[in-house]
């Protein structure tokens, strides 16, 4: 349903011709600016409008994805698997890690125990 009247080219000769007789051929110019300058504001309020649904339609849409965003911050399955991982893992890297400190600690123990001006086992067997 269109509320907007539809003119055609004879509506609009008729408004032209009885525009001319109402105002007369003197003043119809500056009638036709003002309404031209009308037409122009009215334009530029229904952009201004338009412009702000636009942004409240964006501000909506942003708040939306900020939620939904959350959301899956919250519910991450790939989150949860990382942690059961990391939890399942954790026992074999310390253990690792005592491993790793005992072997150091063995080499360490093994290098001060041998004299510098004597050579290491490896020396002497080759």
């Amino acid at each position: 349903m269109n509320l907007l009247p539809q003119f055609g080219f004879f509506e609009l000769v008729l408004v032209a011709v009885v525009a001319l007789i109402v105002v007369g051929p003197k003043d119809l110019p500056k009638l036709m600016r003002s309404a031209g300058r009308l037409v122009a504001k009215a334009r530029s309020l229904a952009g201004e409008f338009t412009a702000a649904f636009d942004q409240m339609a964006r501000e909506a849409e942003m708040e939306d994805l900020r939620k939904e965003i959350e959301e899956l911050k919250k519910n991450n399955p790939v989150a949860d698997a990382k942690r059961a991982m990391d939890e399942a893992t954790a026992p074999i890297a310390k253990e690792l890690r005592e491993e790793a400190r005992g072997i150091d600690k063995a080499v360490k123990d093994a290098t001060k125990e041998t004299p510098p001006n004597q050579p290491s086992n490896e020396a002497a067997k080759s």
